[in-house]
């Protein structure tokens, strides 16, 4: 499977301002959606083990955008 996902890109959501959070939302949302579509059919491999790892460090992600974003309501 083709690594869709740049985590090089991670920002520190600590460090950004309101319009940088929801660009950086934005982003992992539709980083999200591209690994949504490719999903490994088994789930019993070590693929799929992996792809839902990375899909639960962008849910993280997002959650702690979100977050951040309550913060500065």
């Amino acid at each position: 499977m083709a690594d869709i996902i740049d985590f090089g890109a991670y920002r520190d959501p600590a460090d950004m301002n309101k319009a940088e959070l929801r660009a950086y939302l934005e982003l992992l949302r539709r980083q999200i959606a591209e690994l949504d579509e490719a999903e490994p059919a088994d789930m019993e491999s070590e693929e799929y083990e992996d792809w839902g790892q990375r899909h639960e460090d962008l849910e993280d992600l997002v959650d702690d955008v979100l977050d951040r974003l309550e913060e500065l309501e």
